[in-house]
Protein backbone atom coordinates (compact mmCIF):
# COMPACT_ATOMS: atom_id res chain seq x y z
CA UNK A 1 0.00 0.00 0.00
CA UNK A 2 1.89 3.35 -1.04
CA UNK A 3 1.93 6.37 0.90
CA UNK A 4 0.02 9.73 0.27
CA UNK A 5 2.50 10.94 -2.26
CA UNK A 6 1.00 14.56 -0.90
CA UNK A 7 2.11 14.27 2.31
CA UNK A 8 5.44 15.18 4.20
CA UNK A 9 7.63 12.21 5.03
CA UNK A 10 8.35 11.54 8.47
CA UNK A 11 12.04 13.07 8.50
CA UNK A 12 10.13 16.54 7.09
CA UNK A 13 9.81 19.15 9.84
CA UNK A 14 6.46 20.19 10.96
CA UNK A 15 5.88 23.67 11.99
CA UNK A 16 4.09 23.89 15.70
CA UNK A 17 2.47 26.64 17.33
CA UNK A 18 5.43 27.91 19.70
CA UNK A 19 4.95 30.34 22.94
CA UNK A 20 8.48 31.12 23.78
CA UNK A 21 9.56 34.47 21.84
CA UNK A 22 12.36 34.33 19.27
CA UNK A 23 11.56 30.68 19.18
CA UNK A 24 10.15 28.60 16.60
CA UNK A 25 8.99 24.98 17.37
CA UNK A 26 8.87 22.11 14.52
CA UNK A 27 8.03 18.36 15.00
CA UNK A 28 10.97 16.33 12.95
CA UNK A 29 8.90 12.54 12.68
CA UNK A 30 10.86 10.56 15.30
CA UNK A 31 13.50 12.52 16.43
CA UNK A 32 11.04 14.90 18.55
CA UNK A 33 10.68 18.50 18.68
CA UNK A 34 13.18 21.30 18.00
CA UNK A 35 12.46 24.45 19.47
CA UNK A 36 15.05 26.63 17.36
CA UNK A 37 15.52 30.37 16.77
CA UNK A 38 12.90 32.01 14.49
CA UNK A 39 16.36 32.22 12.01
CA UNK A 40 16.26 29.10 11.30
CA UNK A 41 14.18 26.57 9.03
CA UNK A 42 14.45 23.05 9.58
CA UNK A 43 14.83 21.39 6.44
CA UNK A 44 14.88 17.50 6.88
CA UNK A 45 16.28 15.04 9.60
CA UNK A 46 19.70 14.20 9.07
CA UNK A 47 20.73 11.20 11.81
CA UNK A 48 21.09 10.40 15.69
CA UNK A 49 24.28 9.95 17.51
CA UNK A 50 25.57 9.03 20.99
CA UNK A 51 24.97 13.07 21.63
CA UNK A 52 22.21 14.11 20.50
CA UNK A 53 19.97 14.09 17.23
CA UNK A 54 20.97 16.50 13.92
CA UNK A 55 18.47 17.70 11.04
CA UNK A 56 19.31 20.17 8.39
CA UNK A 57 18.35 24.04 8.45
CA UNK A 58 18.27 26.52 6.61
CA UNK A 59 19.77 30.08 8.19
CA UNK A 60 17.02 32.76 6.65
CA UNK A 61 19.38 35.48 7.43
CA UNK A 62 22.31 34.58 5.77
CA UNK A 63 20.87 31.79 3.35
CA UNK A 64 23.60 29.32 4.51
CA UNK A 65 22.72 25.73 4.82
CA UNK A 66 23.57 24.68 8.31
CA UNK A 67 23.04 21.23 10.70
CA UNK A 68 21.49 21.84 13.89
CA UNK A 69 22.40 19.36 16.70
CA UNK A 70 20.02 19.22 20.44
CA UNK A 71 21.11 17.68 22.74
CA UNK A 72 18.27 16.61 24.85
CA UNK A 73 18.62 17.08 28.76
CA UNK A 74 21.94 18.21 28.83
CA UNK A 75 22.67 18.44 32.04
CA UNK A 76 21.05 15.55 33.17
CA UNK A 77 23.95 13.70 33.52
CA UNK A 78 27.09 15.46 34.18
CA UNK A 79 29.54 13.40 31.89
CA UNK A 80 27.45 14.24 29.04
CA UNK A 81 27.72 17.67 30.42
CA UNK A 82 31.19 18.43 30.50
CA UNK A 83 31.50 16.17 27.04
CA UNK A 84 29.09 19.36 25.26
CA UNK A 85 31.30 22.02 27.43
CA UNK A 86 34.82 20.00 25.77
CA UNK A 87 32.86 20.18 22.31
CA UNK A 88 31.88 23.90 22.37
CA UNK A 89 35.23 24.81 24.04
CA UNK A 90 37.12 23.02 21.29
CA UNK A 91 35.61 24.21 18.35
CA UNK A 92 34.77 27.40 19.10
CA UNK A 93 38.84 27.81 19.09
CA UNK A 94 39.41 25.57 16.20
CA UNK A 95 39.39 27.42 13.24
CA UNK A 96 40.58 25.34 9.87
CA UNK A 97 38.63 23.98 7.07
CA UNK A 98 39.19 20.31 7.57
CA UNK A 99 37.89 20.82 11.36
CA UNK A 100 34.18 21.11 11.29
CA UNK A 101 32.93 24.96 12.29
CA UNK A 102 30.55 25.50 15.02
CA UNK A 103 28.21 28.88 13.71
CA UNK A 104 26.45 29.28 16.28
CA UNK A 105 24.94 28.05 20.32
CA UNK A 106 21.43 28.96 20.80
CA UNK A 107 20.56 30.66 24.55
CA UNK A 108 17.80 29.23 26.09
CA UNK A 109 14.82 31.80 26.68
CA UNK A 110 15.68 32.56 29.97
CA UNK A 111 18.07 32.08 32.55
CA UNK A 112 15.60 30.30 34.92
CA UNK A 113 17.75 26.51 34.83
CA UNK A 114 13.74 25.46 34.32
CA UNK A 115 13.78 26.32 31.27
CA UNK A 116 16.92 25.36 29.58
CA UNK A 117 16.98 21.53 28.99
CA UNK A 118 17.70 21.13 25.53
CA UNK A 119 20.91 23.14 23.90
CA UNK A 120 20.82 23.14 20.37
CA UNK A 121 24.65 23.74 18.35
CA UNK A 122 24.83 24.95 14.89
CA UNK A 123 27.41 23.34 12.60
CA UNK A 124 28.30 24.02 9.08
CA UNK A 125 26.85 22.07 6.86
CA UNK A 126 28.62 18.99 5.76
CA UNK A 127 27.12 16.53 2.64
CA UNK A 128 28.28 13.29 4.10
CA UNK A 129 30.23 12.01 7.57
CA UNK A 130 33.40 9.45 7.51
CA UNK A 131 31.27 6.96 9.02
CA UNK A 132 28.47 7.04 6.33
CA UNK A 133 31.36 7.29 3.31
CA UNK A 134 33.48 4.12 4.75
CA UNK A 135 30.16 1.90 5.39
CA UNK A 136 28.38 2.83 1.59
CA UNK A 137 31.88 1.91 0.32
CA UNK A 138 32.01 -1.45 2.25
CA UNK A 139 28.80 -2.28 0.26
CA UNK A 140 30.49 -1.15 -3.12
CA UNK A 141 33.79 -1.09 -4.40
CA UNK A 142 33.00 2.40 -5.73
CA UNK A 143 36.44 4.33 -3.43
CA UNK A 144 39.43 3.42 -4.99
CA UNK A 145 42.95 3.90 -3.74
CA UNK A 146 43.40 7.59 -4.08
CA UNK A 147 40.14 8.23 -2.22
CA UNK A 148 41.33 6.33 1.16
CA UNK A 149 44.86 8.73 0.69
CA UNK A 150 42.72 11.59 0.62
CA UNK A 151 40.93 10.85 3.30
CA UNK A 152 43.75 10.22 5.52
CA UNK A 153 45.56 13.17 3.92
CA UNK A 154 42.40 15.29 5.23
CA UNK A 155 42.24 13.94 8.51
CA UNK A 156 45.68 13.55 8.91
CA UNK A 157 45.61 17.72 8.21
CA UNK A 158 42.98 18.38 10.71
CA UNK A 159 45.07 16.31 13.59
CA UNK A 160 48.06 18.58 12.50
CA UNK A 161 46.28 21.89 13.39
CA UNK A 162 44.56 20.21 16.42
CA UNK A 163 47.98 19.39 18.20
CA UNK A 164 49.67 22.52 16.67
Amino acid sequence: MAGNPGAPSSTTPVRKECYTPGKTLWTIGPFGDFEVDEHYVPLRAIGKGASGVVCSAKNTITGEKVAIKKIANVFENSVDARRTLREITLLRLLKHDCVIALKDIMRPPSKDKDWFRDMYLVYEFMDTDVHHLLSKASHSAQLKNEHFQFLIWQILRGLKYVHS
